[in-house]
């Protein structure tokens, strides 16, 4: 697709990963709204970049409903949705509580569906349209303490996969991006602070892939991709 005057839709848009493919697609000429919870660091990066900023809980249904209500008002119509919000909770099973646990569901998975069903509602109207699920390498295996995240990515590429085979009738692509670990605030919120080091992978490698992928021909399109660092020492 050509991402010139494209409108994009990017959840946790305000940080990270999701604030990376947000300044990439900007450069790229695409207007984009991005979703946080942090009124203030969705302030500042939406100034930043110039971009549509919404505060959203993904996981609250009339929040979500609400967010494509913002975006239609502004850009008139979306190209691309990048589902991108979510969070970590690291125990080991016999540690594991129901709160956290559904917490990490109710964001990655729930929050993913919500987001992906409205988006879907209008592409197939629109009969095009482009739905990014940020995962991880952690959905292709299991781990200790991976019992909250590890499934719930599990869980996203599945979704993913029933998203592609029900949408692809409607000209509609389907993505999942699978990075592995990746320099950004999301160990330390989940207790795991990282070694900063420079063979790890940055935001923006996975923002060139989202922007790489999302480029090509929109006869043909990646279903899935996974981002390892070449090398990355602690």
């Amino acid at each position: 697709m050509n991402l010139q005057n494209a409108t994009a839709l990017i959840t946790g848009g305000s940080s990270g990963i999701g604030r990376s493919i947000a300044q990439i697609l900007t450069e790229a000429g695409t207007r984009v709204a991005i979703t946080g919870r942090d009124e203030r660091r969705l302030a500042e990066t939406a100034q930043a970049l110039k971009a549509l900023p919404i505060r959203v809980d993904v996981t609250n249904e009339a929040d979500v409903v609400r967010t494509y209500r913002e975006v239609l008002q502004a850009f008139g119509h979306l190209d691309i949705l990048v589902n991108n919000a979510g969070f970590g909770v690291f125990k080991k099973l016999v540690d594991m509580d129901r709160a956290s646990f559904d917490a990490v569901f109710a964001t990655n998975v729930t929050g993913a569906m919500l987001m992906g069903r409205e988006a879907a509602k209008h592409f197939i109207e629109r009969h095009r349209g482009n739905i990014v699920n940020i995962c991880s390498t952690a959905s292709l295996r299991g781990a200790p303490n991976g019992t909250a995240y590890y499934a719930s990515k599990f869980a996203l590429r599945g979704m993913t996969e029933c998203w592609r085979a029900e949408l692809r009738q409607y000209n509609v692509r389907v993505f999942l991006i699978n990075p592995s670990e990746v320099l950004t605030n999301f160990g330390a919120a989940a207790g795991h602070p990282q070694k900063q080091n420079p063979t790890k992978l940055r935001s923006e490698e996975i923002a060139l892939m989202v922007k790489a992928v999302l480029e090509m021909d929109d006869r043909g399109f990646t279903p899935e991709l996974t981002i390892f660092a070449t090398n990355p020492k602690d």
